[in-house]
């Protein structure tokens, strides 16, 4: 599935709504299919309540930035990469300053990116590393910061602090590391001394040139793959047990789907560990197509979920302007059902409760194994 996530565009939007509940929000504006765009008006689906309703703009006042955030926004549109990084710097800020440890940012390195996993082409892994520094750079802006930035083993840090060196130098205090810094048994050791001779893996000769004295204060881990995740948890146990930690654009909801797998972490992993990173900047986009009853037959969508903490989880729909606005709301996670849903109700397309053809075209299973399993999770930050 291609999606993409413009950056070219005039100014950022941020209008802020109001109104907090637990439950899930929607918003119910009036469209027109083709092409798809939204028209706002006040009047809320009659199905809802009336508390139910949300507004997802607001001209009262312009709150403080930081008020802005717990708000939610009603339409996102980041003109640059800039901004998409200064947002996800200003939302860790956020969340570490509420005492968070265990974080997670996800957004397209790319902005032509791709919603399936890239992580192992080295144009994925390149931006990410830029976006990486650039967070951190943004971060120590706002608050003192010393990051290590982890990477999966010593080849994959060598050839980036190769690439990178300059961009790593601008960054102050910064160091990096790898997962295999984790003091291992014999037999692996043994493993990894093959692997580095088939890899000439030669002197680094960057190897000291980021060094501190000084414990990092956040733990940036990078470019891992789901067999990975395993060794970050032992890494963590290891150098960082609480030290804050960053999962980075690791793409976790398609690596959560490996988990139980043959040759794969079990899924106990996202029970025990995964469940405990709480997203703090969130922007996963998907396209979806629906067959309808009346020319053109086919009507194409795209939707995100979206969130940037300490605000709501949020629905967005791509409008015919590449921006995204909030059409549904919720203090928890949105499963990926639950977003399609949302998208397909504002658009006047789902179909009618309990129809045969929803049965049809849903089947039983609406939710994914880490979605469904509430109880077996030790913790449930990454839904909130």
């Amino acid at each position: 599935m291609v999606s993409s996530l413009s950056l070219s565009s005039p100014h950022l939007h941020s209008h802020h709504h109001h109104h907090h509940h637990q439950q899930h929000r929607t918003l119910s504006p009036t469209f027109s299919l083709f092409p798809v765009r939204i028209l706002f008006n006040s009047s809320s689906s009659p199905k809802k309540v009336a508390s139910n309703s949300i507004r997802c703009s607001s001209n009262e006042g312009s709150p403080s930035p930081a008020t802005a955030r717990k708000l939610g926004v009603s339409v996102y549109k980041p003109k640059s990469y800039e901004v998409l990084v200064a947002d996800a710097a200003n939302s860790l800020a956020s969340a570490l300053d509420d005492g968070k440890t265990r974080l997670e940012i996800d957004f397209p390195p790319l902005p032509t990116s791709i919603s399936s996993y890239k992580g192992s082409s080295d144009e994925f892994t390149d931006a990410n590393v830029q976006l990486a520094l650039a967070v951190v750079r943004k971060l120590q802006e706002i608050r003192e910061t010393r990051a290590r930035i982890v990477f999966p083993d010593k080849p994959e840090r060598r050839r980036a602090s190769e690439l990178f060196k300059s961009a790593i130098d601008l960054v102050d205090g910064v160091t990096i590391g790898s997962l295999d810094d984790i003091p291992a048994g014999p037999v692996s050791s043994f493993f990894k001394s093959i692997r580095n001779t088939l890899d000439f893996d030669f002197d680094d000769e960057n190897e000291d040139r980021w060094q501190s004295d000084k414990p990092p204060t956040l733990y940036v881990f990078i470019c891992c793959s789901t067999r990975e995740l395993a060794t970050i948890e032992t890494y963590l146990e290891k150098f960082g047990a609480s030290t804050p930690a960053l999962l980075f654009n690791l793409e976790l909801e398609t690596l959560r789907a490996d988990l139980g797998l043959l040759g794969f972490p079990p899924k106990d992993l996202h029970y025990r560990f995964l469940s405990q990173f709480t997203p703090v900047f969130y922007i996963r986009i998907r396209e979806y197509s629906k067959t309808v009853a009346v020319a053109p037959y086919i009507v194409n969508y795209t939707g995100a979920l979206f969130r940037q903490y300490p605000g709501p989880w949020q629905v967005m729909l791509k409008q015919t302007d590449n921006s995204y606005a909030c059409v549904a709301e919720s203090e928890t996670r949105f499963t990926l059902n639950e977003t399609k849903e949302e998208l397909l109700r504002v658009l006047g397309l789902k179909e009618e409760q309990g129809s045969q053809l929803e049965f049809l075209r849903r089947g039983y299973k609406t939710a994914t194994w880490w979605e469904e399993d509430v109880d077996l999770e030790l913790s449930s930050a990454w839904r909130n």
